[in-house]
Parts: structure tokens; sequence; C-alpha cells
């Protein structure tokens, strides 16, 4: 009988013990912590004490997307290995991924609310229709924003908040065969009539004058912003993106697309252009095959050089796009851009560590590696170049009087991709400057005004 009486009394016990209420503990923060009963947080402590130290840590998978391939994408997988050692228990799955199939499958990885925990971007209006849609964590507190170059910090700062930290800076000059210019005694150009007489001369010798693969849209792209910056200068496209003076439909931009469309009509560009593919090197090969003479391109060209033919890379010279006789603009003022800038998904379950990956990305050590290696220019202050080329186009860098950041990453993008269909067509020759000039000015009114 006292064996059942027992029974009963502690049966009781148990229903109203699980009955009872919880609290918060305003003392330690905790949430939800049954009280002992002294009502103190005794038990509790000891008790969380007791599972860290027999309970492992759960291991932690981040996931990270970019684009850098050769010598640039070792340089991240090195800052990769390089935080999974100071963070036992994390790991970090990397996806390469190709520049162009890149751009739409974030835009659906995020639309569809799976993005990866970190990933890469260009910074300025690409980026930012992300913070925008509360898709980006802010990182302002998080990194140390004096060991960056000012100019590729604020690629990823809107509104005095930061959402991502820039590797490197990029430029766009003219690259050229220094062989080539040598056998035909072509000098480096000072004017635009200058360069096309170089494109005479090539043509007559059955060289193509410049190789460009624009099926991607972008690489034609950097003809019409220099030939609109060298008609129009430094602040055409600023007062048309803010509204603030001459629009897309400007005259300047009407003549920058009518001397595009020259070049097209004397054979500047390889038959097929527009059907060419970048990614798959199809322009490059034309470089290295010494069927053509020039290419303008990123200066991320010399890494595509030292990765695919490196014997090219003693016959690779390069100038700066000519000033146009009666424009505004300058030799001396440059197409160029900021990337890598990685940022960190806002809807990441592990924000706090993806941060700390994006910092070892974005660090003195990686921007280090990749100049040396990958010839690119540091958006990271303390760099010692000890590759004299890049050393060379970062003094241009560091001399330019004004810099053009690419369209297609500073305009809203359903603006720019107006903008890329555009020049594209301007390349087609099946529409006139004045019909694209307005269609981006009606796009931009819609958009921007």
């Amino acid at each position: 009988m006292k064996f059942r009486l027992l029974l009963v009394f502690l049966l009781s016990l148990v229903v109203i013990v699980g009955c009872n209420p919880t609290n918060t503990d305003v003392s330690t923060g905790g949430e939800n912590e049954p009280e002992n009963e002294s009502g103190n947080d005794t038990e509790t402590e000891s008790g969380s004490e007791s599972n860290e130290s027999s309970e492992p840590e759960e291991d932690v998978t981040l996931t990270l997307w970019h684009i850098e391939d050769g010598p640039s994408g070792e340089a991240i997988e090195a800052a990769v290995d390089r935080f999974e050692e100071k963070n036992p228990g994390v790991t970090v799955e990397v996806s390469q991924q190709e520049n162009d199939p890149y751009k739409s499958k974030l835009v659906v990885a995020m639309g569809g609310g799976n993005p990866p925990d970190v990933f890469s971007s260009w910074g300025g209006g690409w980026l930012e229709q992300f913070v925008n849609a509360g898709q980006v964590k802010e990182i302002t507190n998080d990194i140390d924003q004096d060991i960056y170059v000012e100019a590729a910090l604020s690629a990823s700062t809107y509104g005095e908040k930061v959402y991502g930290a820039p590797i490197g800076m990029a430029v766009v000059p003219v690259f050229y065969n220094k062989e080539i210019f040598a056998d035909l005694g072509i000098e480096e150009p000072e004017t635009f009539d200058d360069l096309t007489a170089i494109v005479e001369t090539l043509k007559e010798n059955d060289i193509i004058p410049f190789t460009l693969a624009n099926q991607s849209k972008w690489t034609g792209s950097f003809y019409l912003m220099y030939l609109a910056e060298r008609m129009g200068g430094p602040d055409l496209f600023s007062e048309a993106y803010n509204r603030t003076g001459r629009g897309f439909d400007d005259e300047a931009y009407i003549e920058a697309g009518h001397k595009l469309q020259e070049l097209v009509e004397m054979e500047a560009f390889p038959e097929g252009v527009n059907g060419m593919n970048y990614d798959t090197g199809q322009s490059r090969q034309l470089l290295y095959s010494g069927k053509a003479g020039m290419q303008v391109m990123g200066n991320w060209l010399v890494n595509n050089v030292r990765d695919e033919m490196p014997e090219f890379e003693e016959k690779l010279g390069f100038f700066l796009f000519p000033a146009i006789e009666g424009g505004q603009g300058a030799k001396n003022h440059i197409v160029g851009g900021v990337s890598p800038v990685f940022s960190v998904s806002e809807s990441s379950e592990h924000q706090d560590l993806a941060t700390e990956l994006v910092k070892e990305l974005a660090s003195l050590e990686t921007s280090t590696q990749m100049a040396n290696t990958a010839g690119d220019i540091s958006a990271i202050k303390g760099v010692e170049y000890e590759d004299p080329y890049v050393q060379e186009i970062s003094d241009v860098l560091e001399s330019s009087e004004a810099m053009q950041t690419y369209y297609d990453q500073t305009l809203p993008p359903e603006l720019a991709q107006v903008h890329l269909d555009t020049t594209q067509a301007l390349i087609g020759l099946s529409m006139t400057p004045e019909e694209a000039m307005a269609k981006v000015e009606e796009k931009a009114k819609e958009l921007l005004d």
C-alpha cells in the first residue's frame, strides 16, 4: 500500500512539474528556462555547462559562389583553406561558375530564397538590386573599412552602409600584339583618327583589327562607353544617370553610336561578332594566334594569357583608348570597375561565420596573391606588387583623372539590359544610333525620373 501511495505521489508531481509555466531569466537573457525549487538558475546553468562539455559542436557548411578562375580562383581557394583552418568544423562548399550564367543563376537563387551564404558581385546597381530587396547583410561595422581603397569600397556602399568587401579593381585598356605593331611599323595612337588608320593598316594585311566576342553583349559595351566619354566628357553618364542634365539621347551618345557603327562598317570586328562566345575564349584565340591585332578588354586579360597562352605575354602591350578631336573626354579617362566584391546573404543561417569568410576573402593576403599571380589591381591598401606588368597597369589607374564605371553594373538591371541590347543592335547594324539612344532614354525616364 505504501508503495502504491508513493507511486501516485510521484506521478502527481510529474504532472505538476510538466504543467508548470516557464520563465524568462532577465539577468542572463535566456528564454524559457525552468526554475528550480529555490527559484534561482543554479540547476539550469550547471545543466547547460554539462551539455556543452558532453556534446560536440555541430559541423557547419557554408556555400560560396564566385566566377574567378585560373590564378584568381586559386587565390579564392587559398583564402577558403585559411578560413577552414581557423574555424575547425566549418566546411565551405565552393561553386565556381561562368560569368554570364552566374548572373541569372544568382537572381533565381535570391528570388527563390535559397542563395549561397557568400556570393561575389561587381557592386554598383547590380548588387544594389539585392540590397534594396533586403537580401544582403549589412557589414558596415563588421569590416575594417580603412584597409580598402575608398573608390573600391564605394561600389558596395549605399546610403553610407556597406554591403560588400572588394578585392580587386579593373581597368579597361586597349591590348595589342606588340609583334604585329612592330612588324607593320604601327605606333600607339594618340587620337581616334590614328586608331582608324591602324584599323585600315591591319585590314590591308589581312589581320582583324579588333577581336570581339559579343554574344554576351557586355564586351561590346566597352566601345560605346569609351566613345561616349570621349565625345561627351566624364560627366555625361552621371548627368544621364542622376537626371541632372544631359540624357541618354544626348547628341554625344548619338555621335558615339555613329562612330561605333563606323568601326563596324570598316570591318574592324570579326565576322559574326554578335554570335561569338567570350566565355569559351573565341575572341582571345584570335589574339593569341595573330589573326587579330587588338582587343578592348579589362586587365584580367593578363590572367587569361598566363593561364591559356603564357608564351603570348611577351607580345602583349596596351594603350589607353585615344581621344576624339573636338570631344570633351581625354585619353587618361578610363573605363573600369571593382571586382570581385563579396557579400553575405541576409538569409544565411550562419551570418557571423559567413562574414568572417568575407573578411578572409577580402584580405590583404588574398589581394596580394591575386595581384602577383593573376594580374589584378588591388582594392586593398598595402599590396606590394612583384609583377611589373600589374604595377604598370596600377599606375595607369592611379594617374587617371576620371573613371567611368561599367554601365551594366551601375545602372538598374532593367535599364542596363536595354543598354546592352541596343549596343549589340548597333554593332549588328540593325538599329540606328538615334533609335538606340531613344530606347535607352525612354527606359531611363521610366525607371530613374
